[in-house]
């Protein structure tokens, strides 16, 4: 198939890796031209705008930072709607708001077009390896079509319904990431503080069931107080503003939510000063901190 395919940060990098390496003639745009160049070396052609990108293609791939990003590459005057041909399907694997998946949907269809808003679950090595969990919304019989490519990204596609069912998954998912990590935080500075070593309560907490597995697979990063950027914690502290503000149009409480955006939001300032970029996990030397033991 010809695929387009927008954006070329850490994820969408790899995903577009995986459909050259699968065989399909990929064209990509970024609009920084030099992160399109490794994928251009390997045979992918390159656009100059996502018009023209999408003016070629059968399906569209947008893997973009935020709302923002996302409404320039689709609505803009040199972005998707105004260049893409009718019956191409867009799927979008960004992380935004419910809101705006909802929009794509609506504008895509006047157009003869189909929309899937397609994010993930999983950070730069599930994407490198095709194991994204990978959850979908739009019409059911798009979503069928797709699923052959979709499983060159991911190792489950799961389907939730009508579009902007997927980012409202991803939402309810990474809900839960933050959380999970920002306990995670809470249970080391509460350890530290009443005398346990660091080394042995990353030692003691991998053996046990409460520790779930996306908290499991930061504990490394905990015990050696190194916070290497698999996920940012400008895209979680990003994450959580969706969550609170679909929150806030759905009435719906989330207490605990709130008070782990609080503390992103201060590391986020600290980073931003700083001008530092580490993974979302460093919640954890923030708790210490604020516990003074780090």
């Amino acid at each position: 198939m010809r695929i387009g395919f927008i954006g070329q940060g850490a994820m969408g990098s790899r995903m577009a890796a995986r459909l050259v390496a699968a065989g399909h003639d990929l064209v990509v745009y970024d609009r920084f031209r030099e992160a399109t160049r490794s994928l251009q070396q390997r045979g992918a052609a390159v656009a100059a705008s996502a018009k023209q990108l999408a003016a070629g293609v059968e399906i569209v791939f947008s893997s973009v930072t935020d709302d923002s990003a996302l409404e320039q590459v689709m609505f803009a005057s040199d972005g998707v709607l105004a260049g893409v041909a009718l019956g191409t399907i867009v799927i979008d694997m960004s992380t935004v708001s419910p809101r705006m998946s909802r929009r794509l949907h609506e504008s895509a269809r006047a157009k003869g077009v189909a929309v899937l808003d397609a994010p993930v679950s999983g950070s730069t090595p599930q994407a490198e390896q095709g194991q994204l969990v990978i959850f979908v919304g739009g019409e059911e019989d798009v979503y069928q079509k797709c699923q052959p490519i979709l499983a060159v990204l991911g190792s489950k596609t799961l389907y939730l319904g009508p579009g902007g069912s997927g980012t409202t998954m991803k939402l309810c998912a990474n809900t839960l990431l933050g959380l999970g990590v920002q306990a995670l935080a809470e249970a080391f500075a509460l350890g530290e503080k009443g005398g346990l070593s660091r080394e042995r309560l990353a030692a003691v907490l991998s053996e046990t069931a409460v520790v779930s597995p996306s908290q499991k697979s930061k504990l490394e990063n905990a015990r050696k107080d190194e916070y290497p950027a698999a996920f940012p914690l400008r895209l979680m502290f990003k994450d959580f503003g969706l969550i609170v503000e679909t929150a806030m149009e759905l009435s719906v409480p989330m207490p605990a939510t709130a008070a782990a955006v609080q503390v992103a939001a201060a590391e986020h300032a600290r980073q931003m000063a700083d001008h530092s970029d580490e993974d979302f996990s460093v919640v954890v030397r923030a708790m210490e901190r604020l516990a003074g033991v780090a």
